[in-house]
């Protein structure tokens, strides 16, 4: 039985907007039970792919994700970022993708990203003379930065199904993010050259210090984190139960948490990570059938057949992810995608770690373009504001973002050349 009918089938139900994990399982259980195969041979396949150690990190970084939105943390990173741009023109743009960078450390998610502070920066712009487009825009775009910096949930996720370092793609992720804030960077620095009434401030007497005091403590969570994982000191396994500890000792010590609060976040952390499981547990079902069914190998057949240059087929798959992350959701797409295309990419002599990087970097675009576009119905609910609207705003932002994908794809050294030197 060809992986055609079952491919088609996961299509149709995914337009029929069944839950994806779901729109995965029903067909290839069809497959299963019309090959002969045994049920539970299904149900064993499907949960030993969530029986992995590596991705115990991935609720417990939601978690630390979660506990950092009730408790104010992108306030008072929001308040210092002010501080340290906000006395250059158009500055509230550099604080907004400040703040994406500093939350990144702990979030590891796009989409509590722009929740957490698209409901704090994008008003604060607006109010200041902004145009909303270019704040709606901006602050989607930048919410990106999380995902991509570790610890990241996208990158752990890749690392199990890869079977690839956890540390070193968290490595080789720093320079891809901080590239991507810095083109977000230029975009408003454009921008804001012909914006004369967008003058910077500078700030009041003591506020500097009040601001750098406040930060203190989220900034302990970077240090401790990345700095855990990449000196060896713990996994990122351990690292994420380090920062859960680590984000509630803040959460009390701010007094933004009580047994109420704790009950809330520990359901909102408990639906993710099951919608996440589930859904892996599916894909690693389909990617059983696929292997079954020799879909990696006749794609490496084809796509030697097609070019023997490894950017060229980069460049390829980035076309086809983008694609892929328009219609899927991004943990969805990373298994199923990668079990086909990293066997053809590691034929192209691409190193798996790169190739980690530049699948993420493609999927989190995906999050910013229609139909799915989950950052931009999360900004749309967060901020009450019409989904057009919101497609119109972001859409300049895709050049930038798009910049720094092929500047990655084509640079390869850029990604590595961090893990190599921390010897990951």
């Amino acid at each position: 039985m060809s992986a055609i009918p079952v491919v088609t089938a996961i299509l149709a139900l995914l337009l029929l907007r069944v839950p994806i994990a779901f729109a995965i399982l029903g067909p290839c259980l069809a497959y299963t039970a019309l090959t002969g195969q045994s049920t539970g041979l299904a149900l064993r396949t499907a949960a030993r792919e969530i029986d992995s150690f590596p991705l115990l990190a991935v609720p417990l970084f939601i978690l630390v994700g979660v506990v950092a939105e009730h408790t104010g943390i992108a306030d008072r990173i929001f308040g210092f970022a002010q501080v340290l741009f906000g006395r250059v023109r158009a500055g509230l743009g550099y604080v907004n993708i400040g703040v994406s960078v500093g939350f990144s450390w702990m979030s590891g998610s796009a989409l509590a990203d722009v929740a957490g502070v698209g409901k704090m920066t994008v008003p604060a712009m607006t109010s200041r003379g902004y145009s909303r487009r270019f704040s709606l825009g901006l602050t989607a775009a930048s919410s990106l930065i999380g995902p991509v910096m570790p610890p990241s949930i996208p990158a752990i996720v890749y690392a199990s199904v890869a079977a690839v370092s956890t540390a070193a793609l968290f490595a080789a992720a720093v320079v891809p993010a901080l590239l991507i804030a810095a083109g977000l960077a230029a975009a408003v620095f454009v921008w804001g050259r012909r914006q004369d009434h967008l003058a910077g401030r500078r700030p009041e007497p003591g506020e500097a210090r009040r601001a750098a005091v406040r930060v203190i403590g989220p900034l302990g969570a970077p240090a401790l984190l990345l700095g855990g994982i990449l000196s060896g000191l713990f996994t990122p396994t351990e690292a994420a139960a380090v920062g859960v500890a680590y984000v509630l000792v803040l959460g009390f010590c701010y007094r933004r948490l009580d047994l109420r609060a704790l009950w809330r976040i520990a359901v909102e952390t408990a639906t993710t990570a099951a919608s996440i499981a589930l859904i892996l547990a599916a894909s690693g079902l389909l990617g059983w059938v696929l292997a079954r069914e020799r879909v990696p190998q006749d794609l490496a057949s084809f796509l030697l057949g097609l070019t023997d240059s490894p950017l060229l087929f980069l460049l390829l798959v980035n076309v086809a992810l983008i694609a892929v992350g328009m219609v899927l959701e991004p943990v969805a797409a990373l298994v199923i995608a990668v079990p086909v295309l990293l066997p053809v990419a590691v034929q192209f002599g691409v190193d798996p770690v790169h190739f980690g990087v530049i699948v993420i970097v493609n999927l989190m675009i995906g999050l910013l373009t229609p139909p799915i576009g989950g950052v931009l119905y999360v900004l749309g609910a967060a901020t009450r504001t019409p989904m057009q609207e919101v497609f119109r705003g972001t859409a300049p932002f895709l050049l930038p973002l798009l910049a720094v994908l092929v500047l990655l794809t084509a640079a390869p050294d850029l990604v590595l050349f961090l893990p190599r030197l921390l010897g990951l």
